[in-house]
């Protein structure tokens, strides 16, 4: 107990001493630059300490508006890619109405129309059975799809869907062999079907006679006979034309438009894309 107030006037002359250095130190920092120079050498030595210091939050200021930025691009790439398959969707159609156009036109005095909307969905997963080639969509019946809708992409027709369920569906790809869809030469007008073959680059165009005007390059559009794909929407090219006198039909394949093997987006027609003709005006009598 006797040290511990012993001890009072140390504790008193170091505060008086305390205060004259601040007294001190007040005086030279007032009326004389060493203080100055003092502090100059203090800022410079203790700089790469602050440095350091905000070294953290600018490294994380810098990622989160890297992240930022890289979100962004993302996003717009994403709509981009969208807003290019809706307009070559319509494309497809577009040099296909050209050709009509004028007949059309001769005919019944109208243009053709294109009704109907789209839906864009997202090839979720691939089924890997060798020969049966369809895909899940993340597009189901709460989004208006329903069985039989045709799909197209940027190149042309993909499928078509087979079974729906609430959030999700099912296609068939053009490819599947036990898919067969109702074709037009784009050059002679003349009606056949292709069939799947099990192969993602291969149709088989089927009950083509011997003497069939159709040649390797051929453009092989949508007939719309078959009640479920428009007419017009290219599907494939004709690449191999072999005639053998001893068979009835001609041995004739074609490579599909649109890249099946590897689709990740594609376009769902809604009812109502259908091409119509509008009824030519009555004239006045």
């Amino acid at each position: 107990m006797n040290d511990f107030f012993a001890r009072g006037p140390a504790l008193g002359l170091r505060l008086v001493l305390a205060l004259a250095c601040s007294v001190g130190l007040m005086f030279v920092d007032r009326y004389t630059d060493s203080a100055t120079q003092i502090r100059s050498y203090l800022t410079s030595a203790v700089s790469p300490l602050f440095y350091a210091a905000s070294l953290p939050e600018s490294l994380i200021s810098s990622a989160s508006e890297q992240l930022m930025s890289q979100q962004q691009l993302l996003t717009e790439n994403s709509a981009l890619r969208e807003r290019l398959l809706q307009q070559d969707a319509q494309l497809q159609l577009l040099n296909f109405l050209q050709q009509e156009n004028n007949k059309l036109r001769a005919l019944l005095g109208s243009a053709p129309v294109v009704e109907g909307q789209r839906l864009i969905a997202e090839v979720l997963a691939v089924y890997s059975h060798p020969f049966a080639h369809q895909v899940v969509l993340n597009k189901g019946s709460n989004d208006g799809v329903t069985v039989h809708q045709p799909l197209i992409d940027d190149k042309g027709v993909v499928g078509q869907i087979v079974s729906v369920g609430p959030s999700s569906s099912r296609a068939l790809l053009i490819s599947d062999n036990t898919h067969a869809i109702s074709l037009r030469a784009e050059r002679t007008g003349i009606r056949t079907i292709a069939e799947g073959i099990g192969q993602w680059d291969q149709l088989r165009v089927i009950h083509l006679p011997l003497s069939t005007d159709i040649r390797e390059g051929d453009r092989l559009l949508t007939s719309g006979l078959d009640g479920r794909f428009p007419e017009g929407y290219p599907v494939a090219e004709v690449t191999r034309v072999f005639k053998d006198d001893s068979q009835p039909f001609m041995n004739v394949m074609a490579r599909p438009y649109a890249k099946l093997d590897r689709i990740r987006h594609v376009l769902i027609l809604l009812p109502g894309n259908q091409l119509t003709v509008e009824p030519p005006a009555e004239e006045p009598l």
